[in-house]
């Protein structure tokens, strides 16, 4: 589990940190397959005869009712229990812009009321949710580096990319 967790002080509740409480793999995850869901086109030629060898494979790239990639993100969000699907639909408002960080509960408490029947569909609708989750990631000063990614969180300058302060230059 990733959080952020307040000093223990005597300052109220409403100056403290919040804490993300998501697990970041699953979150990961999550952002990864939005990503390769995002790039989906609809099904110009539903009824198309030709078999994925002789379409070079581009069927992969349309969205289709059965597709799998939509079907394991659906798992991913659905799999989370109830209050880290709330947090998730809050983490994607938080990197959309809607919220700011010290507004969090705020956030969480809204995506209760608005979307907690729904929320992996709710999640899927947002055209940027891969975006969205790993921009609210890096206000909690946390991030994700794909397999393909050699800097590690690091710029050309060795530089922390974004909002991740905290994270030490190359060595």
């Amino acid at each position: 589990m990733v959080s952020v967790t307040p000093a223990a002080d005597s300052t109220p509740r409403e100056n403290q940190e919040p804490s993300l409480d998501l697990p970041l793999d699953t979150v990961s995850f999550i952002i990864l397959k939005a990503r390769e869901y995002d790039v989906k086109e609809c099904d110009a030629d539903p009824d198309a005869a030709s078999n994925p060898t002789d379409d070079g494979q581009a069927d992969i790239l349309l969205d289709k009712e059965d597709d799998p990639v939509r079907e394991e993100l659906l798992g991913a969000i659905r799999g989370l229990n109830e209050d880290a699907r709330m947090r998730l639909v809050a983490l994607a408002w938080l990197g959309r812009g809607t919220y700011a960080l010290d507004e969090w509960q705020e956030a969480v408490a809204t995506a209760r009321g608005e979307h907690a029947r729904r929320a992996a569909e709710y999640l899927l609708s947002l055209p940027l949710l891969g975006d969205y989750l790993e921009d609210g990631l890096a206000m909690f000063n946390e991030g994700i580096v794909d397999d393909s990614d050699t800097r590690e969180g690091l710029d050309n300058e060795d530089e922390p990319l974004g909002n991740m302060t905290d994270k030490p230059a190359r060595q």
